[in-house]
């Protein structure tokens, strides 16, 4: 077997075709964990939106909150169900909420965006312990107050605290305070007062949905049960994780497909860059081949050597690749969602599985764009590569 030092030190003498072949497949390799890293924030942040012991019921036959429409006497009929828990004093736990989507203008970019607009009652911190806010105070009850989730703060014009924007044409709303959600999707929403909301848009006597918590994870099929048990009322129920596991399936799927298509495109290029280098360097080691030959060297380790030289070569533009897109952990990207048509803020999450994926995707490049030149270097006919031929 030829020692591995001995491809080491071609690829070190061959600095320029070395370095130019390694950033092509950097980019590549960056693109893909980065579209990869992308597709697994949006499905983190959705993700950690929802609870195992919450469930939400909509209108049956919506997909989503902003689709669906309940009387707000659902609310009461809901909570009583089996299975629901209760606080302290009795009472059981949840709220109904109004979800609306209003057009906010965006800092430093022209024209305006949809935002998600969540209409909440005064319980709905007790009923989301994991929400803090975190400048600010929280709005009064019945106000034109409203707390702005902290990824969207100062992105949109009049979200910054203290300030104002119109929730409506001419119903202007002030921000008093700014909110943490542990990364989850409602840090990309404005939270207003429930009837300030409904009388704002309209909305009468009507909720889009409504959570509750549950006694257990293992109590949702009794409540399923309990809420759809009545044809005539349409209640759909779910799981709170399972529901904004079907939000995020579009948008992540989509933005994963893509960025592997565009990968896949530069990746052709980035073979073809590395099958080049590879076939100049096998022309130009003519001689380095018919000795390795001379000396006892078969072709099977010439082929060996060669295509563990293109995998180097590919490994080396991976490593870089993989670490340029890690820096992309620290960019927040806002993008629509399918789902609810309004932005959310996202950010790229860096798992290992991606990293693996990325630099397997980059050793693959190197057995294919080298496995020709490297089955050329064995065919080289010792003989005539001694004489320079």
């Amino acid at each position: 077997m030829i020692p591995i030092r001995y491809n080491i030190r071609s690829l070190a003498v061959r600095k320029t075709t070395t370095l130019a072949t390694a950033l092509g497949i950097a980019l590549v390799v960056f693109v893909l964990a980065a579209a990869l890293m992308l597709s697994a924030g949006i499905k983190k942040t959705l993700g950690v939106s929802g609870r195992d012991d919450n469930a939400i019921v909509l209108r049956k036959g919506s997909d989503n909150e902003l689709s669906s429409n309940l009387d707000v006497s659902a609310v009461n009929v809901i909570l009583g169900a089996a299975g629901v828990k209760k606080d302290e004093k009795g009472s059981p736990l949840g709220v109904g909420e109004v979800i609306v989507v209003g057009a906010m203008e965006k800092i430093g970019a022209s024209g305006f965006t949809n935002v998600q607009i969540r209409g909440v009652p005064e319980n709905v911190m007790k009923f989301r312990p994991e929400i803090h806010v975190v400048a600010g105070r929280a709005p009064r009850p019945g106000s034109d107050e409203v707390l702005v989730g902290q990824r969207i703060r100062g992105r949109f014009k009049g979200t910054e605290l203290d300030e104002s924007f119109d929730l409506r044409k001419n119903r202007p709303v002030k921000v008093v305070g700014v909110f943490d959600a542990g990364g989850s999707s409602f840090e990309s929403e404005v939270w207003v007062d429930v009837d300030t909301l409904r009388a704002s848009y309209a909305r009468g006597a009507s909720t889009s949905s409504v959570r509750v918590r549950l006694e257990s994870p293992a109590s949702f099929d009794g409540f399923k049960m309990a809420i759809e048990g009545d044809k005539q009322l349409g209640y759909l129920a779910m799981r709170e994780t399972e529901y904004f596991e079907r939000q995020s399936s579009g948008t992540s799927t989509f933005v994963g497909a893509l960025g592997t298509l565009i990968s896949v495109f530069f990746s052709i290029g980035a073979m073809i860059g590395a099958m080049i280098t590879m076939y100049a360097a096998v022309a130009n080691r003519q001689r380095e081949i018919g000795t390795l030959r001379a000396l006892g060297f078969s072709r099977t380790s010439i082929l060996t050597s060669f295509l563990l030289e293109s995998i180097a070569l590919a490994m080396l533009g991976g490593v870089v690749g993989v670490l340029a897109s890690l820096c992309m952990g620290m960019v927040k990207f806002s993008m629509m969602n399918f789902a609810s048509w309004s932005e959310i803020v996202f950010s790229f999450d860096p798992t290992p599985q991606i990293i693996l994926t990325s630099l397997l995707f980059a050793a693959g490049m190197g057995v294919l764009g080298g496995f020709f030149p490297a089955l050329r270097a064995a065919r080289v006919s010792p003989v005539v590569a001694m004489r320079g031929g």
